[in-house]
């Protein structure tokens, strides 16, 4: 505008240039954060791909553990596998596996941060042991290796966070091991001696014919021998491995629940036991040994079996409902405090 001869800058042009300006602000702004996406989704990307890498890792492992512990399995089915003591360590391997599998979820929370340090060091080592042991016929720390070979592989690619992941299936093979010789007949032998006086002593409370010389149980005409089957060792780790499966997977944050029911597992097993021996001595005493023996004797192992299963399951049926009526006396002191 021209005004008494002179000029006057016009004002007007200020409100575009300002609103230019701030067009070229947002454009910046709108620039930093397409790139600080673009930089998020690159990151994202990357990592996605690094567990890709680490999944199709942990299955290219998998399968040379397969292969490397095929001639151990092989032995396995054709010997302990086979027989009435070592027979559930088929099952209790599919349990470990089925429990690793539950497990799979938490994979996409956890950091992978490998130990290729302690991971070489423990898989080299425990695969050292493993050829050590399978050329000396040691079959039960040549199965006891799968377990620090399995850490070692965990260690390699996700380090310790993913190993605590795995850490109750990787211990849970335990159960699988087929124990030595020496330490079966370590308590096969007093738990024989001890069913067989204990079931002599009740049945001679009750006037049977009976006596006793260490495990052979005489009765009337007959003379039985509690065999090592009888001793209850064999049940005691079918129904430890059940009970502490149950426990881990179905009593999740009682304590004192999980405490009484693993301890309650051999003075079941140890009680259905005392049963059996007993149905055996006197099934021989009123049918005679000929009967007894085969069908009868493998149908009482099997009944044996159920009813522990059933006793542990019932007593965590009694420790459910006490626990209810426990809380519910509770709430009621609580409330009637309160009120007073």
């Amino acid at each position: 505008m021209r005004t008494d001869g002179g000029t006057i800058a016009s004002e007007e042009a200020h409100p575009l240039r300002s609103a230019t300006l701030c067009s070229e602000a947002g454009r910046v702004m709108s620039i930093d954060s397409m790139k600080s996406e673009s930089l998020v989704n690159a990151s994202l990307s990357v990592r996605s791909q690094g567990r890709g890498a680490s999944l199709s890792y942990l299955g290219a492992m998998a399968a040379s553990f397969v292969v490397a512990y095929m001639p151990t399995y092989v032995k396995l089915a054709n010997g302990p596998w086979q027989t009435e003591q070592e027979g559930h360590g088929p099952l209790i391997m599919l349990a470990a596996a089925w429990l690793a599998w539950q497990q799979r979820d938490k994979l996409q929370a956890v950091a992978f941060r490998p130990a290729p340090v302690a991971g070489w060091t423990v898989l080299l080592s425990s695969l050292f042991l493993m050829a050590v042991t399978r050329s000396q016929d040691i079959l039960m720390i040549e199965v006891a290796t799968q377990i620090p070979v399995l850490l070692g592989c965990l260690l390699l690619i996700g380090g310790w966070p993913l190993a605590r992941i795995f850490a109750f299936p990787l211990a849970f093979l335990v159960f699988s091991l087929p124990p030595p010789g020496w330490v079966m007949d370590a308590f096969t032998v007093p738990l024989k001696a001890w069913i067989s006086d204990i079931v002599t002593n009740f049945l001679y409370a009750l006037d049977y014919p009976i006596a006793q010389n260490g495990v052979m149980i005489m009765i009337g005409p007959y003379e039985l021998m509690v065999k090592d089957a009888c001793s209850g060792m064999n049940s005691i780790f079918a129904l430890s491995a059940i009970g502490i499966f149950y426990v881990h997977e179905f009593v999740r944050n009682d304590w004192s629940r999980k405490l009484i029911l693993v301890a309650s597992i051999i003075p079941i097993t140890i009680l259905a036991n005392f049963f059996r021996v007993l149905a055996l001595v006197l099934g021989s005493y009123y049918l005679g040994v000929d009967r007894v023996e085969g069908l009868f004797h493998d149908l009482t192992g099997i009944a044996l079996f159920v009813f522990a299963l059933m006793l542990f399951f019932f007593l965590d049926s009694v420790l459910i409902g006490a626990n209810y009526v426990l809380g519910r006396a509770f709430r009621t002191l609580r409330a009637a405090s309160k009120a007073a």
